[in-house]
């Protein structure tokens, strides 16, 4: 009996930890982010949405004043024409390894500001470059800076959002990597003829100190652990209680959980099937993107005499798609996921569902756009062809951040940078070899190329739908993160 009795009534050393553990105050506490104003979190996430557009607006809308750069610094090589632009999306490779880390030891907040201010001088920098080296190293490190929102993006959207709400709001935040380029060469196309490039960059900074000023006012901290952490120290001040410690207090030293989370994009990319699997298939498709940004405006200007800024709304079928996609898959995974919640057996990989049904658009709009190209049809068609792909891309995106972010929620900024360095490696590099692949293949067995590829990418979802939840519980992939 005494054992027994030993066993139920906890020690006073269990009972003084447990009152000295700092959490929110209950499911209703109105510091947790879940429990914000509609008012606020709508606020906190328009502001977002800006900043996640702005940033990728700047990869590809100087894309269409490559021409008069490459005049006005004497160069000839295309594929430094082509690397000038995707050098910063290279920079997306290497500053999520660097942001995902830092935000999961001292928020998002900090993240956004820094790298907004850095992103704004290095792009002022690109307006007064002098040579095509400068130009090069300092969109790479605009790139850098400009990765920060596409990193922890997804994060900031699972602090507030709960799972039956998330997918929509996923699909209006992804709708920035994706309509920020396409928009950025329609705009950029008229500018750059009109003023010439380097004006470009001023009125993206123009635009990036505008939005600076307002997530200065408005932007708030999302992330969990942080908020407790700070309550625990207003809570130690106040009582005199040094004992009091955030229940997300691990105990480690800041220079051990900078390494531990350094390390963590890694072991997800490398030790995750899921992540490998799914980073993989939206870098293949991120990078026919690019491949697509950098390519069309001299297939448009050499097949169908466009000038510079008239080729640029050859990028209309991309948004058109894109906003096509975007609704679809928004309202239709929320549907699933309210459904699916209600029947009590939601799970991550009920995010896939959208995804195993528009992935098919993008193999066929490949198809469509390069033989209608090759085939000199008249300059609609292949136009719609690049929509039907931005369709299923929007499926993709969306569905790939969601179903990433949902199997590993707490560590939600590092599985995204694990998957926005890959595909950005992929955006910044396929590019390069877009030209000559074009020329020995042309424009029709060149896109089927890519097409067979993403028909064969297709196969992903279905097999996570089918094997995911064995998957991500099978010990062999239980990582210490």
């Amino acid at each position: 009996m005494a054992e027994l009795e030993a066993q139920v009534i906890p020690r006073d050393d269990e009972i003084s930890k447990e009152l000295n553990i700092v959490d929110f105050e209950g499911p209703d506490d109105v510091e947790n982010p879940f429990n914000w104003p509609t008012k606020k979190k709508a606020r906190q996430l328009v502001l977002m949405s800006f900043n996640t557009f702005i940033t990728p607006l700047a990869s590809s809308m100087f894309a269409p004043g490559v021409g008069d750069v490459m005049k006005e610094f004497n160069v000839t090589s295309s594929m430094i024409g082509s690397f000038v632009v995707s050098v910063y999306i290279l920079g997306y490779c290497f500053g999520p390894f660097i942001i995902a880390p830092l935000s999961e030891i001292y928020g998002r907040l900090a993240l956004y500001h820094i790298c907004n201010i850095i992103f704004l001088i290095f792009t002022i920098a690109c307006a007064v470059a002098q040579t095509m080296p400068q130009l090069i190293v300092f969109r790479l490190f605009a790139g850098m800076a400009g990765v920060c929102p596409l990193t922890i993006g997804s994060g900031t959207v699972a602090d507030m959002v709960p799972k039956e709400k998330r997918a929509g709001i996923m699909a209006i935040w992804s709708m920035g990597p994706i309509l920020g380029p396409v928009v950025g060469p329609v705009a950029g196309g008229f500018l750059a003829e009109a003023e010439g490039w380097r004006w470009v960059f001023w009125v993206i900074a123009i635009a990036t100190g505008v939005m600076i000023i307002l997530t200065m006012i408005w932007y708030r901290e999302t992330y969990a652990p942080v908020l407790l952490k700070r309550k625990a120290a207003r809570l130690r001040k106040a009582t005199g209680n040094s004992n009091l410690r955030s229940i997300r207090d691990t105990g480690e030293p800041i220079s051990q959980l900078f390494l531990s989370a350094l390390g963590r994009p890694l072991k997800l990319l490398f030790g995750s099937p899921i992540v490998s699997m799914m980073a993989l298939f939206s870098a293949t498709i991120y990078g026919y993107l690019y491949l697509m940004f950098t390519t069309i405006t001299s297939i448009f200007e050499d097949k169908y005499d466009f000038s510079p800024g008239i080729a640029g709304l050859a990028y209309l079928g991309f948004g058109v798609g894109c906003m096509i996609g975007l609704v679809i898959t928004g309202i239709v995974a929320n549907s699933i996921a309210r459904n699916h919640v209600k029947r009590g057996c939601f799970r991550p990989e009920s995010r896939l569902l959208p995804m195993m049904v528009g992935c098919w658009f993008m193999p066929a709009g490949l198809f469509w756009y390069g033989w209608s190209a090759q085939a000199d049809t008249h300059w609609i068609v292949p136009i719609i062809g690049t929509g039907c792909f931005a369709i299923g891309l929007m499926a993709v995106f969306s569905s790939v951040s969601t179903y990433l972010v949902d199997s590993y929620l707490r560590y939600a900024a590092s599985v995204t940078a694990a998957n926005t360095a890959l595909r950005s490696l992929a955006g910044a590099l396929l590019p390069l070899a877009g030209p000559s692949m074009y020329d020995a293949l042309g424009l029709g067995w060149g896109n089927s190329l890519l097409a067979f590829i993403a028909l064969a990418m297709c196969a992903v979802p279905f097999i996570f739908w089918k094997y995911g939840a064995k998957i991500r519980t099978h010990p062999r992939f239980q990582m210490k993160l």
